[in-house]
Parts: C-alpha cells; sequence; structure tokens
C-alpha cells in the first residue's frame, strides 16, 4: 500500500531517522512524505488551498516554534487545523514530555490516533505503532498507557481546568494573569485553587506549594 506522509518537526535530521525506520516495514509499504519545521510552516502548508495532497498520516512533534500571531504555541494546537483540512488523516503525537497531567489534556482534548513518547519507543515499536494505527486503531506508548490509567482515577476529582491550572503554574504564569489563559473569572480561578490545594493535602500554601506537591506525584 502507499501513504502519503506529513512531518511536522522542527529537526530535520529526526525526521529522516522516521522515514529511515518506516523504509523497514515488513509490509511492502511505499511512502512519499513532506516535512515542514514549524507551527507556522505547517499551518501554511495545511490550510493552502492549493495543495491537493491527501496525506493518510501525519506525524506531530509536540514541541515546535511557536507562532503567537495565529496562536500556536504547540503541535496541540495543530490538531484542530489538520482534522479541519486533513480529515482523513491519521495524527499522531510524537512528544517527550512526560507529565501526566499533559498527556491526559492530549488524550482527553483532542483523542489524536497515537501518542508516542520518545524516551519509550524504538525503531521496532514505531513500525509496530503504524502498522496498528494504519488498521484503524489507537497505539499509545507505555509512559502514555501509565498516565491514562493514573489520571483516569482522579477524572471524578481534578477536571481539565484544574489540571490546566496547574500545568500554568508551572509554566511560571502568576495567578493574576491566570484568567488571560483560561475562560474562568479570577473568581472561579480561587475556588478552583482551594480545590486543588484540598486534593493534594496542602492545608496553608502558595503556588509554590501546589507545583511542588504536584511534582512528587508525577503529574507535571
Amino acid at each position: 500500500m502507499h501513504f502519503q506522509l506529513l512531518f511536522i518537526d522542527d529537526h530535520a535530521v529526526v525526521i529522516e531517522g522516521y522515514k529511515s525506520i518506516l523504509s523497514f516495514n515488513c509490509d511492502n509499504h511505499t511512502f512519499e512524505s513532506h516535512s515542514v519545521y514549524s507551527a507556522q510552516e505547517a499551518y501554511q502548508h495545511l490550510t493552502d488551498a492549493t495543495n491537493n495532497t491527501i496525506y493518510q498520516f501525519v506525524f506531530v512533534d509536540y514541541t515546535l516554534p511557536e507562532c503567537e500571531e495565529l496562536k500556536l504555541f504547540s503541535g496541540e494546537d495543530l490538531i484542530p487545523i489538520i482534522r479541519k483540512h486533513q480529515p482523513q488523516s491519521k495524527i499522531v503525537i510524537i512528544t517527550s514530555h512526560t507529565e501526566h497531567f499533559l498527556l491526559f489534556s492530549l488524550y482527553k482534548n483532542h483523542a489524536p490516533d497515537g501518542i508516542l513518547i520518545k524516551s519509550d519507543f524504538t525503531a521496532n515499536e514505531f513500525l509496530k505503532s503504524f502498522e496498528v494505527i494504519s488498521k484503524n486503531e489507537t497505539y499509545y506508548s507505555q509512559t502514555m498507557l501509565e498516565a491514562l490509567k493514573r489520571i483516569k482515577a482522579l477524572d471524578f476529582y481534578l477536571d481539565l481546568l484544574d489540571m490546566k491550572i496547574i500545568l500554568l503554574l508551572n509554566q511560571g504564569i502568576k495567578t493574576k494573569n491566570l484568567n488571560d489563559h483560561l475562560p474562568l473569572t479570577t473568581s472561579a480561578i480561587d475556588k478552583r485553587k482551594l480545590k486543588i490545594k484540598q486534593f493534594l493535602g496542602i492545608e496553608k500554601g502558595n503556588d509554590e506549594d501546589i507545583i511542588r506537591e504536584a511534582k512528587k506525584r508525577r503529574f507535571i
């Protein structure tokens, strides 16, 4: 079978590695591929009305050069654009991030066809993931499966907005600026932070205490 592939990654040598691995497939698949190296370049390519290529797979690195003008801050922000302009594509997110809240957010918000953690997968696993996903199944590497198992047990208490608050605090966003990143009022954020502290067992503390306890539990 012949596949058209789109790779979105800011490291050309990494893309060449992925292409080389796929060339060793055991089913005599053949490939044509196109590569882009930033979120902005990916957006321009995906929305180009003159581009008639239909991609069966789009591989997206989570960490990409940002494009603030288009509000593209990571590979995650490209997923809705891919789905709009290449609705038939299998979307595979590749990331070095292992933070459980971030991985769960990817799964919950976007449900990509594959999530591969760079520290997990080998060449053989990359090939296996391609074969599984090409058969209309999902493929998540081991760290992703562990994150899903652990966070699903907490989903009844902390929702995605709670998790997003913790992730933003860990990125250095101050409480007074959180409502610039979330569809919440300052009062609603304060109530959620109180719930988060209760969940983490923090009786009295500040944002640094939330971050410290979340890191202890491998949430971030």
